[in-house]
């Protein structure tokens, strides 16, 4: 699905924000606002542009999903036109049609098992709060895919064969629900909490649903429950219970074999997300033999006689097959030979992969140098795009600096000659999302420009253990700014980077941040850029939606009005008085994890104190996904540093 990635650290019930600057034009994210603020990539004639536009403008394809029963059928997301839309792919005749046509994009879809239906999600102005539309798979008008549902934000979607679906919600005013919608039938209400929660998945025979809830209260952590159909409970697995520590699972799918009812689990019992196999309706627990350090995902392969490993680690990952054996016998004996298998890719990052029939592995790969591609294991380019192709960039190097939390993962972009280079700190977003070595157009453009750049996994990334991801609570923002300061001292006295010329720049929580250290570091930085951020944090949890909630009341330990002092402590607009460097916002104005009008009160105590600042505002959501408005976002970023920061001569 395109719509919800059911990874390690992903929480159902925050719907994804558009897509990242990265190589992966799917919707997704790890973390409560994402990993960006802004999609990349774009269709373009214009060979005389620079090479830093040609990046944004060069077509992209995201990893193509295929329908379970008629697996030459397939949906995309592709960029062709400017904006991010679904298109449908017709392996058979080798047919392509664009399935959506929306003037702020569209990339939440999915394919209903026949391969007769594109689900896809309508929301409005890229607010992230709408209702499921579908269409033929051969083209015709949309139709409401679930009529009697009224609009939310989406909490998972799970189709079965027979046509019924499960479908997650969630609204500030109901909390999460979940609905099942059989064909012609009125959606029924089988789950609701004002916790997060959502659909995990269905499982093959329609009988079993997962649900993935924190009604525990710790929205970093889910448990996972098991219902009928009709809401009827058959078994719960909560790690949460019964340690010092809180633990979270995730929902891998369930096995995609008749009379099969085991589900593939994410987990933290060993202090990294790995597999399991659980099987509800017995309760056994399956412990899988995967000797690979960092975190590890998994799907099935079709025919359930084994997995497809997703191997995550520093910032690199790869994929490997693991033998079950026999499909569909409980104890998944093998019939001899090693179980873990490395499946061929070349370093980089996969940010997406799925095992089709016939034994092959399509997955979407990049690396900071080269460009995505969608290959597969037959050694074919699965889909190449028409049009103008990306110009490469530089290769990543890695450092690894002390910091008071332990070792620091950075990744160092820098243009040809000597240091000391002017200096651009681009921060992820997330918090629980990590940058890797994978293709992303805005640091190359930095890197064109004369900049070098560094990019910080810092504590609250995924990727490095879960004690890492889950260190930041309570003392949000101050936590993440240390571990940038560690790495900042470090590219100073490498040389590498002009402590005069330094830029904090991000989007999302990355955003966030940098306005944060802005306020706490006002001598260390000589521009902010800080794109879609939380600026007045109490307002911000005020205004967001229901599932961010949640996770602040996670985070910081309770609500605005119980941890004030925390609140206060974490908000960059405490800090604003202390703010020296000029700072620049951009800003969604229908943005529903980041609302404008927490930004405006930021803005409006700059312009109190006539600081010198500039703010734009855009007609969309938590970024864009139209390819010209990125250009357009990156191109003021780049002129307000540059006239504020001279580049290397």
């Amino acid at each position: 699905m395109t719509d919800e990635t059911t990874g390690p650290g992903h929480t159902p019930a925050d719907p994804p924000p558009p897509a990242p600057d990265s190589a992966d034009a799917t919707a997704s994210a790890k973390g409560p606002r994402g990993a960006g603020s802004a999609a990349d990539g774009s269709a373009g004639p214009a060979t005389d542009l620079p090479d830093w536009e040609k990046r944004f403008r060069a077509p992209r394809i995201g990893l193509p999903e295929w329908a379970e029963y008629a697996p030459d059928r397939s949906l995309f997301v592709s960029n062709a036109t400017g904006t991010f839309e679904l298109y449908a792919w017709d392996r058979a005749t080798g047919g392509q049609r664009q399935a959506t046509d929306r003037p702020h994009g569209t990339t939440d879809g999915t394919l209903s098992p026949d391969g007769e239906w594109i689900w896809w999600f309508s929301d409005t102005d890229g607010d992230e709060f709408g209702v499921w539309m579908r269409q033929p798979f051969a083209g015709g008008a949309d139709e409401p895919a679930a009529p009697g549902l009224s609009p939310s934000y989406p909490g998972g979607l799970a189709i079965g064969r027979d046509g019924t679906a499960v479908i997650g919600r969630s609204t500030d005013e109901d909390g999460s629900t979940v609905h099942v919608v059989r064909p012609g039938e009125p959606p029924v209400e089988i789950y609701r909490h004002r916790e997060s929660a959502g659909v995990g998945d269905l499982s093959h025979d329609g009988s079993l649903i997962a649900v993935e809830h924190t009604e525990h209260g710790d929205a970093m952590h889910s448990a996972i429950r098991i219902v009928r159909p009709d809401g009827s409970t058959v078994a719960e697995l909560d790690d949460t219970q019964g340690g010092t520590e809180e633990l979270g699972l995730s929902v891998m799918g369930f096995a995609p074999v008749d009379g099969d009812s085991r589900l593939l689990v994410g987990h933290q019992r060993r202090g990294r997300w790995e597999p399991m196999i659980w099987d509800p309706l017995t309760g056994v627990e399956t412990a899988l033999e995967i000797d690979l350090p960092g975190d590890v995902g998994a799907d099935w392969y079709p025919d359930g006689s084994g997995l497809l490993i997703d191997h995550e680690y520093q910032a690199r990952s790869e994929l490997w097959r693991y033998d079950l054996g026999t499909p569909g016998t409980a104890d998944d004996a093998r019939t001899g030979g090693p179980a873990l298998a490395r499946v061929e890719t070349p370093s980089g990052t996969v940010s997406g992969a799925t095992a089709r029939p016939d034994g092959t592995v399509e997955f979407l790969w990049s690396s900071a140098a080269q460009p995505p591609e969608v290959r597969s294991t037959s050694g074919t380019v699965v889909l190449d795009p028409p049009g103008m192709k990306s110009p490469e960039s530089v290769p990543v190097t890695d450092a690894w600096v002390d910091g008071p939390g332990g070792r620091i993962h950075a990744l160092v972009q820098q243009p040809p000659g000597n240091g000391p280079f002017p200096t651009v700190f681009d921060i992820h977003g997330g918090p629980t999302w990590h940058d890797s070595d994978a293709f992303a157009s805005s640091p190359a453009a930095w890197v064109d420009h004369g900049f070098a750049v560094v990019r910080v996994n810092y504590r609250g990334s995924t990727g490095y253990g879960r004690a890492w991801t889950d260190a930041l609570k309570h003392r949000v923002g101050l936590i993440e700014l240390e571990d940038i300061a560690a790495v900042r001292e470090w590219a100073v006295s490498s040389g590498l980077a002009d402590p005069d010329r330094l830029v904090l720049a991000g989007g999302s929580w990355g955003g966030y941040l940098t306005l944060l250290g802005l306020g706490t570091q006002p001598d260390a930085w000589a521009v902010g850029l800080a794109a879609v951020p939380v600026a007045d944090y109490v307002t911000a949890y005020n205004d967001e939606m229901e599932a961010l909630k949640a996770m602040d009341r996670t985070l910081l330990g309770g609500t605005p009005e119980e941890v004030p002092e925390r609140f206060e402590a974490s908000s960059p607009l405490t800090y604003v008085d202390a703010v020296r460097a000029p700072v620049y916002i951009s800003a969604g104005v229908n943005d529903p994890r980041c609302p404008i009008q927490q930004v405006e009160n930021y803005v409006q105590r700059l312009e109190d104190r006539g600081h010198p600042h500039e703010v734009y505002r855009y007609d969309a959501g938590h970024g864009s996904l139209v390819v010209e408005e990125r250009i357009k976002q990156v191109r003021l970023e780049l002129d307000f540093a540059r006239r504020h920061v001279k580049p290397k001569d």
